[in-house]
């Protein structure tokens, strides 16, 4: 009984030790990366290596500070907290100062603070306790719509404030609701939406409507087993497209040719959908529906991606499809970083031994492209361990999510693993020419007082939550 009552006994130590060994792994490479020999002590205030040193101080006051703070009140505290965050992503809009294009941050003094990356951990808290609220069912109208509220308005806000890295990270929640009972169809269209966003941009529109009807018709036949029934689609629209796309010249008609394929698209399916009533066959009319849905979000997606993202991350996509190659404009951060980590070899060339590191070839080297530090200076052998850490970290995150009595605590606890885990992903994944570059810091590495401060509250809250599983949280 008093080990139950005792939190420090309680708690996880081995995610504390795994937390504390990637912070110190962090600031040895914030060290590396920024070094300075007019300036070579590490405690060096002047330096960013010296000011980690400060931000790591006071993260592990915070950290253990929400490790006395009694569990039940962030449950009693969540959407409070949620509240206050999304008004400060307000006020930063109307007030905060703009840093490399985004006015999202707020400087105070020589400290300079990000809200968003607080909202990561607030809008953890509001899921949470929304989702483990008194008669709560995932699968009604109504539950739904307040979800997608809980999770649009701060991506709407920080999009407004141009940081598409830290607005991504809130999708993460879909694999967190697909855990508490979402249909896998979701995470499934979501995957198909982000295959057509790309199709779109390597392919033509008047392609990409091909291949979706190409899609369409195997699905069809898969659902069917009628080959005949399937051929008769596809005789249909091909006869119509046929008929539109050379009738119209010989009838002068001043279209071009995808606005002509969408009407013969549009036309083709409401043929089928008549024909499928008639049969009875009402399921191929969810097959019809979402097929017409993403053929219009073809249409979308020129819009969105011309009007809707910045000038450097439309050229940031495009570098990544190989649509566009400026190995000295966009793409010269990834090339550089790229040359870093494969000069790093198997063993690394050494602490403080990094050229690329040593001579400022790879920008933002301390925050965004701190893991190109590792895998020049560590080489293979390095960028496994810290992978392999972060790995250990997650399963452990997740085994410990799963052995919670609080539906509450569970859900956060996924969603502590999964943001930590689509920023590991997207982060290496930029270093190494495998993602767009957006902005996205390497947990308890990247050097910057809100980054730290924000991963380390996100983690400490669920281990405190964790360490009184045994208690009965009310909602």
């Amino acid at each position: 009984m008093a080990r139950r009552n005792n939190i420090w006994a309680n708690l996880d130590w081995v995610s504390i030790i795994l937390y504390l060994v990637l912070v110190f792994m962090g600031w040895i490479n914030i060290y590396a990366a920024v070094y300075n020999e007019e300036h070579s002590s590490i405690l060096d205030m002047t330096q960013r290596y010296g000011k980690q040193l400060i931000w790591i101080v006071a993260a592990l006051v915070i950290g253990f500070t929400l490790i006395l703070v009694d569990s039940k009140f962030y449950v009693f505290s969540a959407y409070g907290f949620y509240a206050i965050t999304i008004l400060l992503l307000i006020a930063v809009l109307l007030f905060g100062t703009q840093v490399k294009g985004s006015t999202s941050w707020f400087q105070v003094g020589g400290i300079a603070i990000q809200p968003a990356e607080f909202v990561k951990f607030t809008t953890a808290l509001a899921l949470a306790k929304y989702l483990s609220s008194y008669n709560f069912k995932m699968h009604r109208f109504k539950s739904l719509v307040i979800i997608g509220v809980i999770l649009a308005l701060p991506v709407v806000l920080i999009f407004m404030q141009n940081d598409t890295g830290s607005a991504l990270v809130i999708g993460v929640f879909l694999l967190v609701l697909f855990r508490e009972g979402l249909s896998g169809f979701v995470l499934f269209l979501t995957f198909i939406v982000a295959i057509i966003f790309i199709l779109t941009l390597v392919l033509s529109p008047l392609h990409t409507i091909f291949t979706l009807t190409a899609g369409a018709l195997i699905f069809h036949y898969i659902m069917q087993q009628r080959l005949s029934e399937t051929m008769k689609a596809l005789v249909i629209y091909a006869s119509l497209s046929a008929l539109f796309l050379f009738g119209g010249p010989i009838f002068e008609i001043n279209v071009s040719e995808v606005k002509l394929v969408l009407a013969s698209t549009i036309l083709s399916s409401v043929i089928f959908a008549i024909y499928s009533l008639r049969k009875g066959v009402h399921n191929l009319l969810i097959v019809l529906g979402l097929y017409l849905g993403l053929v219009f979000l073809t249409f979308s997606v020129d819009y969105v991606f011309n009007n809707v993202l910045q000038a450097h991350q439309q050229s940031r996509i495009n570098e990544l499809l190989g649509i566009e190659s400026d190995p000295l404009g966009v793409g010269y951060n990834v090339n550089q970083s790229k040359i870093a980590i494969g000069s790093g070899g198997f063993s690394g060339k050494g602490f403080l031994n990094g050229t690329q590191t040593k001579f400022d070839f790879v920008p933002e080297q301390s925050t965004d492209f701190i893991f190109c530090t590792v895998g020049e200076e560590w080489g293979f052998i390095g960028t496994t361990t810290v992978i392999g850490l972060f790995l250990f970290l997650l399963l452990r995150l997740l085994y410990l999510a799963e052995r919670q009595r609080s539906t509450f605590s569970r859900v956060y606890g996924y969603s502590v693993a999964c943001i930590i885990f689509f920023h590991l992903s997207i982060n290496v994944g930029m270093t190494i020419g495998l993602a767009p570059v957006i902005g996205i810091p390497l947990p308890f590495f990247s050097y910057g007082g809100s980054s730290l401060w924000s991963f380390t509250i996100l983690l400490f809250i669920f281990l405190r939550l964790d360490a009184s599983r045994a208690e009965k949280l009310s909602h």
